[in-house]
């Protein structure tokens, strides 16, 4: 492919820059740029599409860096250490390679339904980092999808996809505007006979996480890390459950009770496969 090079702040360095701290711009480009060595490798390994590969000039490259330039099939721009240092937001150096990424379609498609569903709708999240670290969970206990619904962070903020250690590419994450349009398709699901139960959880809930059954096909509703969820999305709750805490602790963060409630989600689902 054919090489070119960035060696002043140019428009195509000033174009780059805006993929960090522009979502406006991000989302127009659909372009997102991801660093490190397994984002880098989990986004070929699952099919997304690498439109750049952004390489350091001034240092030998690894094997691995080799290799990806060569098979990736994507255009290749030698940057100088400086740029590349300011593109990836290191202050101690840059990093080996970038990649600028194609977006993926804010599709609810994306996200299988099925008997064993275990869906996530993370509503009106405020912090990038927050989303990274549930899709990473998300990603460790087998859920499906994250759906990020209303005027939120974006999952494609660098922060977001730094927290996910790579599993923003094996986890489909989808924005969506509102309650309505994903509450739409879950009708449609439900219609076909997947009955998917909404769940949100809310320090008053119902009944305790561990005694709610979480082997039925489920949407896990997490709301906004200071206001929980919405008025809306508490009106289409079918339950709501609850984390019993201890401690002088009012709440967790927001990424930390989706992991709680993961976790018993795939507790539950793995003891009922041992007695089936």
């Amino acid at each position: 492919m054919a090489l070119q090079r960035i060696s002043t702040r140019n428009a195509r360095f000033q174009q780059l820059q805006t993929l960090l701290n522009n979502r406006t711009k991000r989302r127009r480009a659909k372009e997102f740029l991801v660093q490190g060595v397994r984002p880098i490798t989990m986004a070929l390994e699952h099919g997304w599409t690498i439109h750049s590969l952004l390489y350091d000039t001034s240092r030998p490259l690894s094997r691995w860096a080799e290799d990806l330039l060569r098979n990736a099939g994507a255009e290749r721009v030698a940057v100088t250490p400086q740029l590349l240092a300011e593109l990836s937001e290191k202050a101690d150096g840059a990093v080996e390679v970038l990649a600028v990424i194609g977006m993926a379609p804010d599709s609810l498609s994306r996200i299988k339904v099925h008997d064993a569903f275990l869906g996530l709708v993370f509503d009106r999240p405020t912090q990038p980092g927050n989303i990274g670290s549930i899709v990473r969970s998300a990603d460790a206990f087998g859920a499906d999808g994250l759906i990020v619904t209303g005027h939120a962070a974006d999952p494609y903020d660098p922060k977001s996809v730094r927290a996910s250690t790579g599993s923003f590419f094996a986890v489909p994450v989808v924005r969506s505007q509102s309650h309505h349009e994903v509450m739409e398709w879950l009708e449609r699901e439900r219609a076909h006979g997947r009955p998917v139960a909404v769940v949100g959880t809310d320090e008053h809930g119902e009944a305790d996480v561990s005694e709610f059954d979480l082997t039925q096909p489920v949407l896990l509703l997490i709301g906004n890390e200071s206001a929980g969820l919405s008025a809306a999305w508490r009106e289409v709750c079918d339950h709501v459950i609850s984390i019993p805490m201890t401690g002088s602790a009012s709440s967790l963060n927001a990424s930390n009770a989706a992991s709680v409630v993961l976790y018993e989600a795939r507790r539950q689902r793995l003891a009922k496969q041992r007695t089936a």
